[in-house]
Formats: structure tokens, sequence, C-alpha cells
């Protein structure tokens, strides 16, 4: 298992972030892409086909979420191994993520440095596991083969009052829309408070993942736009 390329699945949903993974992934020596999705029924189909080691899943896709995917490879028998690559670090949905299989949780945004750094951990995981085949282990094999998925650095966490779910929802919205959106607007689309659209979008304009610029209606009262940021 070890001497064998990784062959990788990518499923993300936008050009510009399935290349970036494309890339970090042909950067890294022992991984190769197999296959590119931009839906979750897409990725589906190759991943149950036994020809893959691992998925770097985006949980923002346009017809399921990245749960309902992990969800459905596990109800389908499949044991391939899952990166997930999310907006939060949100405890109730890292346990979630965890609890089918996921075994690596990426927040966005991340560097190419960091997700490289991701990738060799996982390396190194399939390395000591591999180490280990076909005899006894002891505890502190088992501790060392763990210890290779530990990822440092910190994560982004929500503050209070926002929740993942709205967030999932808001960011949907954003990336849905054709042009940079208002608080009024987003909040009209998804039935949200006008403050609590506003609170969404600004924290993703602060997390630089929305792109905030100001207009000047007839009224000359400024008005905050939101735009995510695709590149």
């Amino acid at each position: 298992m070890a001497d064998q390329p990784v062959r990788t699945l990518i499923v993300a949903a936008e050009p510009v972030l399935a290349a970036r993974l494309r890339g970090y992934v042909a950067g890294v020596p022992g991984f190769v892409v197999s296959g590119v999705a931009s839906s979750g029924e897409q990725a589906l189909s190759p991943a149950l086909r036994g020809r893959l080691d691992l998925i770097l899943l985006d949980f923002f896709l346009p017809d399921m979420s990245g749960l309902d995917v992990c969800r459905a490879l596990r109800a389908r028998g499949s044991a391939l191994d899952i990166i997930a690559v999310s907006l939060v670090r949100d405890l109730a949905m890292v346990q979630a993520a965890m609890s089918y299989g996921v075994i690596q949780y990426v927040v966005k945004p991340f560097t190419a440095i960091a997700f490289r750094r991701c990738l060799e951990r996982y390396s190194a995981f399939r390395r000591q596991i591999a180490a280990g085949a076909g005899g006894l282990v002891r505890q502190r094999d088992v501790d060392l083969a763990l210890s290779r998925l530990r990822l440092d650095g910190s994560g982004v966490t929500l503050p209070k009052g926002l929740s993942a779910p709205t967030l999932d929802t808001v960011v949907g919205h954003l990336r849905g829309a054709v042009g940079p959106l208002s608080a009024d607007e987003v909040a009209g689309g998804l039935g949200l408070a006008r403050v609590t659209a506003r609170r969404y979008l600004e924290w993703l304009a602060a997390q630089r993942l929305a792109i905030r610029t100001m207009s000047y209606g007839h009224t000359g009262r400024p008005r905050h736009l939101y735009l995510w940021r695709r590149t």
C-alpha cells in the first residue's frame, strides 16, 4: 500500500477550488489525481468503483452536503479515506464528520503550505499503517499512527450566535448569485432578519471569503454589498 500512489478524487463545486486542490495534490510526491467531480452525485459513482484511496471533499456542494456524501458512501459499504474541506470548525459538524469516517478536517481559507502538510501527514499515516499490516500491534503503534494525522495550527471558530447550518445557507446563496448582494437581499432571499444576514456576511468578509464593497444609492446613503471571493 505504501509504495503505490494515493489515488485521489477531488470533489469541489467551484472550478477555482478544484484547480487549487489538483495543483496541491500534484505537488506532493506519492499522490495522483484520479478524477474531479463538481457535485455529490458525480462523486458517488467513481468513489464506489473501488479504484480510489482518498477523497478530498468540499462540504459545500450544489446538490447535497458533504455529510450527505459521507453518509451515502458508508451506507454503501465504502471505506475510502475522506479529507473534508469546510469553512468552519464547529464542534458539532466536526463530530458528525468524524462519525462518518472523515480523517482530516481542513478549514477554509487555507494556504498551499498548510494543505501540503495535511497531505504529507496523511501519507505518513498510511505508511505507519502499512508498516504494521499483517501482525499484532502495540498501543504505542496505534498512538503513533494516529498522531500522524494531527494538524498544526488553529481552525476557524464561529462567533457566539452564528451557526454552521445557517452559514452554509448564506454561503450557498452568495455563491449562487450573479453579482454582489446586500444584507437586505440576502435576508429577503433566505427569510432571515437583516441584522442576522449582515452578521454572517460581515464574518465572511472578515475571513476574506467574501468581498465587501460600498454602493451609494439615490439617497446618497452608503450600502454594503458582498460578493463571494472566487480567487
